[in-house]
């Protein structure tokens, strides 16, 4: 099935709570058995057709664009964020001369999983309905991954429409485990400069545009050195 050709892996950040693995490196090439976390995640763009990706760059910027630079499998372009980080929206938002105005996929780099029956971009390319639509999350159920903080996440109806949970005493079912198909237009009221996502996923679950579909796969969140760890053990079994 057809889904989005481009995508933005957002590549930008510090890594602080990845230290001491980022104080020489970007997180994004910080290795998972093996592989660097940003090759693991352009693997799956690659699988799922996607033809081109912008990765943002700030810290360790030089190193990341000349590891980019030797892969000749998918368009790989620079969206550059060395001057300040723009955030979750704000980096998108930037990115949009070189992303076009069809949806896209967005891609955090510390996202990984095992496969179930059906590849999970595979599933939001089945999901993905842009006449009722306008972004869809990638969700994981709770218990079923690696990552899962806290109470808060999401509630979805029978038609998988979001809401948000902050009810911190009944935890929600499932998470959003960092990827998204959205449509490129939802961002261009927003001002240029950093700003986070979030405020613009409030205001498409305002308008019932607001979707997801849970993976059939188990999720792992590689945030900090032991979740990495973890990670990798599960790879490797």
């Amino acid at each position: 099935m057809r889904g989005p050709e481009s995508a933005m892996v957002l590549a930008a950040g510090l890594g602080t709570r990845m230290r001491p693995l980022t104080e020489t490196r970007p997180k994004a090439l910080v290795e998972v058995a093996g592989r660097t976390l940003i090759d693991r995640v352009l693997d799956r763009l690659v699988e799922a057709g996607v033809r081109r990706a912008v990765v943002n760059v700030h810290h360790f910027a030089d190193m990341l664009e000349a590891h980019l630079a030797r892969r000749t499998d998918i368009e790989i372009l620079i969206a550059d964020e060395r001057a300040a980080l723009l955030d979750s929206g704000g980096g998108v938002r930037n990115a949009l001369p070189l992303l076009g105005r069809e949806p896209i996929f967005v891609a955090n780099i510390d996202s990984l999983w095992t496969e179930g029956a059906t590849p999970p971009l595979e599933q939001m390319k089945a999901a993905w309905d842009p006449a009722r639509m306008d972004m869809l999350l990638l969700l994981t159920r709770r218990g079923h991954g690696i990552g899962f903080e806290g109470p808060r996440g999401f509630l979805m109806d029978a038609d998988g429409r979001l809401a948000h949970s902050a009810d911190d005493a009944q935890p929600a079912p499932f998470a959003n485990v960092g990827f998204q198909i959205l449509k490129p237009e939802i961002l261009d009221g927003e001002p240029e400069g950093a700003f986070s996502i979030l405020p613009v996923w409030w205001r498409l679950q305002g308008q019932g545009r607001l979707f997801g579909v849970v993976m059939d796969a188990f999720w792992m969140h590689v945030g900090d050195p032991a979740a990495r760890a973890e990670a990798e053990a599960r790879l490797t079994r």
